[in-house]
């Protein structure tokens, strides 16, 4: 009897990292309607990326320009060559502000998600790792938080920051910290977890034997294996970051128009527009919100699916049912070739 051996890829180092990062390896191991939902979050999440990367090349007018050398902007123009979004009932730009304001999106997107991350996965890793009285404290801490609205915590630190008018980076600071007082729980729930599972691996015991140090520990075994579910998380936040400045602008609380371009102030600003049928100044930014929030969701959902070898086993079932999978094929033929030989 013959066989003939199975066909065996070699990629190299640099495929098998690319292959391992975070949303490469879901994109491989989604299939059917959950590679659909994952392409068309990676669409509007690159989009939006891209716009704020771009916006002073692809925004005609500055986000506080009502005027050029053709004169002033007319209030409440309706959509045109020239201003393709209409403009405001200040004269402004809409299509203009709703490309600046992906900047400042992004800008609170960074500082929250920056500061709820090294806060959470801190004190999760101290906490998961020494535990007792420490453990404890932090995790009625934790669950308190859970209790504080996060617009409600966002408007406080707007009062506190800037007397309720923001300034550019005071609106960004006062959305960022709210964020991040109540995100840090959520980070550090998983980051604890993880740690207190990791601990007890033979890697962590073989590093106390040896004389590693508790620092050395949880800063070079732990931390690398304890964060690899940090990107769900992070693009919730950033979602959640989007919601709450456009909540703040909503409310009044946002930052002023002269100071940088904002969905929320500008959908405030939009209320008295609807009654007499002035449309534009408030559809643009609304679904300027809208789509970056769903596309980030969209991400971060298919990103847990996928994570969860339960919702990813029963996705390749039914894709399975589709069609054979080509891997399965291969291995059945080459089993009938062995078995005729």
């Amino acid at each position: 009897m013959s066989t003939k051996p199975l066909p065996v890829s070699h990629g190299g180092a640099r495929g098998s990292w690319f292959g391992r990062l975070p949303v490469v390896s879901h994109f491989n191991k989604s299939v059917g309607l959950q590679r659909g939902m994952l392409v068309a979050g990676l669409v509007l999440t690159a989009a939006f990326l891209l716009t704020a990367a771009f916006a002073p090349l692809i925004a005609p007018f500055g986000f506080a320009q009502i005027s050029d050398a053709g004169g002033s902007f007319p209030a409440q123009e309706a959509p045109n060559a020239k201003h393709l979004m209409g403009t405001t009932v200040g004269g402004y730009d809409v299509f203009s502000r709703v490309i600046w304001g992906t900047q400042t999106a992004l800008m609170v997107i960074i500082v929250a998600v920056i500061m709820s991350i090294f806060l959470g996965v801190i004190l999760g890793l101290v906490s998961g790792y020494i535990g007792g009285w420490l453990d404890r404290i932090l995790v009625v801490i934790a669950d308190a938080i859970y209790a504080f609205p996060s617009l409600l915590v966002a408007i406080v630190m707007a009062i506190v920051i800037s007397g309720g008018r923001s300034s550019l980076w005071g609106g960004i600071l006062a959305a960022a910290i709210s964020i991040t007082v109540v995100f840090i729980p959520q980070y550090f729930r998983v980051i604890r977890a993880e740690t207190i599972r990791l601990k007890a691996e033979p890697f962590v015991e073989s590093a106390k034997v040896v004389g590693a140090s508790n620092i050395r520990i949880m800063s070079r075994h732990i931390f690398k294996n304890a964060t690899r579910t940090l990107p769900l998380i992070f693009t919730l936040n950033a979602a959640e970051a989007i919601l709450t400045l456009a909540g703040l602008g909503f409310l009044g609380f946002g930052i002023e128009p002269t100071s940088a371009a904002e969905w929320g102030f500008d959908l405030n600003k939009a209320l008295a527009d609807t009654t007499s049928g002035i449309w534009w100044t408030g559809v643009f930014p609304g679904l300027a919100i809208v789509l970056t929030v769903v596309g980030l969701t969209l991400v971060g959902e298919s990103i847990n699916d996928l994570n969860d070898p339960r919702l990813r086993g029963r996705k390749r079932a039914s894709a399975g049912k589709n069609g054979p999978d080509p891997s399965t094929g291969n291995q059945a033929a080459t089993s009938a070739e062995v078995s005729s030989s």
